[in-house]
């Protein structure tokens, strides 16, 4: 891998990844852009002692482009857009309408291909490697900056999650605190260490590869499962059989897999509603261990938790009352019943 770090016409940073290292990125951003401006600050819940981003700036950002004008494709034909250069393979750059930014934290955009019509799904095995490493990268370099407790690398995919942007892409958010899930998932961790002396991540993966009803696939270094309480009807959460704390920590055999089993994950994904269905829209996130002081973060185990909102054929899981009122989830489909499609569907 080659890392090239540059500035874009206004002062963020962008850094092309590439796999062959005589690539060269030396092509300027002509744009005349005025410097970013933003207004986001972080707010603390009293009542529920969560924080919130207040970022005002970001109802200015691009919104559902034609093809023909997304800035995430490569600058061609005189069209100039957030990526000067004429090709790519993985691109990273600060996010002109960050819902993070300053003292706040950071907030980044990892374009995956320069093919605007592609998906994650698409790609080579070499080229989810690639981004792989750049989220590795990218989670090190943001550790180290000052302030900064959680990187957080996710893809949303599709315009039922959200997205404004159609060319395949992902954000990486660098928060300067530890968020409300991962802080819940330290407690637990924190509760069944105290009650049984053993790392809870690991029980839970012990469990499912023991039950194995809800176990999608496995390789030798990664396995992915149904959790047995899953939020959302379709969920598969994504481990490396050796405990790490975050992306820095994989070892050479876990990276070298990754992208067969991740790939295949998604390809099944885009085949749970059948043929003809729209391709299937998904939030993939990655969960890292905070930085800075935790007294329970080293037993944290790094996962990837994939899920779609849709929970059957043209019909969408809305978080309505119970949800988004109380955070009381209810699945209409059983964890085992998704499971076993998702096993289906491996050779449709």
């Amino acid at each position: 891998m080659k890392k090239t770090s540059t500035r874009l016409a206004d002062g963020r940073e962008l850094l092309y990844y590439d796999s062959r290292d005589d690539a060269v990125r030396d092509v300027v951003d002509p744009r005349p852009l005025d410097p970013v401006a933003t207004t986001s600050q972080i707010r603390r819940d009293p009542l529920l002692g969560d924080r919130v981003a207040v970022a005002s700036h970001r109802q200015a950002r691009t919104y559902h482009p034609p093809a023909d004008a997304c800035p995430l494709c490569p600058s061609r034909d005189g069209r100039q857009s957030e990526i000067p250069a004429a090709s790519y393979d993985v691109a990273v750059f600060e996010n002109r309408f960050p819902s993070l930014a300053g003292d706040a934290g950071r907030c980044e955009v990892v374009c995956f291909t320069s093919d605007h019509d592609a998906s994650f799904a698409d790609l080579t095995e070499e080229r989810a490697g690639l981004v792989l490493e750049a989220w590795t990268d990218r989670t090190a370099e943001l550790a180290g900056l000052p302030g900064v407790r959680q990187v957080f690398c996710f893809e949303n995919r599709g315009a039922e999650i959200g997205v404004t942007l159609g060319h395949p892409h992902g954000q990486i958010y660098a928060y300067p605190f530890v968020t409300p899930r991962t802080d819940l998932m330290l407690r637990s961790v924190a509760a069944h260490l105290a009650r049984t002396g053993r790392n809870l991540f690991d029980d839970v993966v012990a469990r499912e590869r023991a039950e194995g009803d809800r176990v999608v696939l496995e390789g030798e270094h990664w396995v992915a499962f149904v959790p047995y309480a899953a939020h959302w009807p379709y969920e598969v959460h994504l481990y490396p059989k050796r405990r790490v704390r975050d992306l820095r920590e994989l070892d050479d055999a876990a990276r070298t897999e990754f992208p067969q089993v991740y790939l295949e994950l998604l390809r099944r994904f885009d085949r749970i509603f059948g043929p003809g269905e729209p391709p299937t829209p998904y939030i993939s996130a990655w969960h890292q261990a905070p930085f800075g002081p935790s007294d329970f973060a080293p037993e944290f185990g790094l996962h990837l938790e994939l899920f779609t909102v849709r929970r059957t054929s043209g019909k969408l899981k809305f978080l309505a009352g119970s949800e988004s009122g109380m955070n009381v989830f209810i699945n209409d489909v059983p964890p085992e019943t998704a499971a076993a499609r998702l096993r289906e569907v491996a050779s449709e």
